[in-house]
């Protein structure tokens, strides 16, 4: 193999572990390739890449509840990685990959198509600007008309039922150890969920992490005050005083700036 200079972080997206292991099987020949993430749906991937987004991602596309699309859709431009999407997508369907340059592998994947790609993403690397990339991929977005999906209600187990409660009557929200203390209108909610995998489920226009356990619904703020050591002090509108953590207080700073 060819002398490569970078070393490229990866992360494997697909609700397949078949498919998965056939990704690890492969990059596991491929010395400049550390896979650092995996993920077996959309949902947890969103949240892995907006904690920590790779060099290069392996994106599946037709997962349950948030497809490959529709992950993408959520991210901001400026944190997409370098992308090769994974697809069963017939050779008409794949024309819109081909008309915007960008990478994808047929499943079942064969080792020649998957050098190719690979071969393709070094160079783009060294290539350094990913921008015209990243730009390539939102115009495919387009012209699929592909919005972010978000949840609209959260499923509650209580006793031996379902509860279900709709996210926009959420106040606040807080971790507490495996589960999540969901505030609304002075009932609280118990549900086994982590708050990064909740927060990207989320709209960010309508729902703001302000620490690391906690998140608030934007419609019922009320107040913001500056706090002690760069802190900010969240106001609900039912009287509930919460403070923001330091290492979320630009997002604090742009929401005070810009208004919500």
């Amino acid at each position: 193999m060819m002398a490569t200079e970078f070393h490229t972080r990866v992360m494997i997206v697909d609700d397949e572990p078949w498919a998965r292991a056939l990704l690890r099987r492969l990059l596991s020949a491929e010395p400049d390739m550390e896979i650092v993430a995996e993920a077996g749906d959309g949902r947890e991937a969103l949240a892995l890449l907006r904690k920590d987004p790779p060099d290069l991602l392996f994106l599946d596309i037709q997962m349950p509840e948030m497809n490959g699309f529709e992950v993408v859709a959520a991210l901001p431009p400026e944190m997409l990685p370098r992308i090769i999407f994974v697809t069963a997508y017939d050779q008409y369907a794949l024309q819109a990959f081909e008309v915007h340059a960008l990478d994808y592998l047929l499943k079942p994947v064969r080792r020649e198509r998957f050098a190719a790609a690979l071969e393709r993403a070094r160079l783009e690397r060294r290539n350094s600007d990913i921008a015209p990339l990243n730009a390539n991929v939102q115009r495919l977005l387009e012209s699929l008309q592909v919005p972010p999906r978000y949840l609209k209600r959260l499923a509650i187990p209580r006793q031996e039922r379902i509860f279900f409660l709709a996210v926009d009557e959420i106040d606040w929200i807080e971790s507490a150890e495996k589960y999540l203390r969901l505030h609304s209108g002075g009932q609280t909610y118990l549900l086994r969920e982590s708050l990064s995998n909740l927060e990207a489920a989320l709209d960010p226009e309508k729902f703001l992490r302000i620490h690391r356990s906690r998140m608030v619904n934007l419609e019922r703020i009320r107040e913001i005050h500056p706090w002690f050591n760069g802190e900010f002090q969240v106001v609900l509108e039912n009287g509930q005083a919460l403070i923001s953590g330091r290492t979320y207080r630009e997002r604090l700073r742009d929401l005070c700036k810009r208004g919500f």
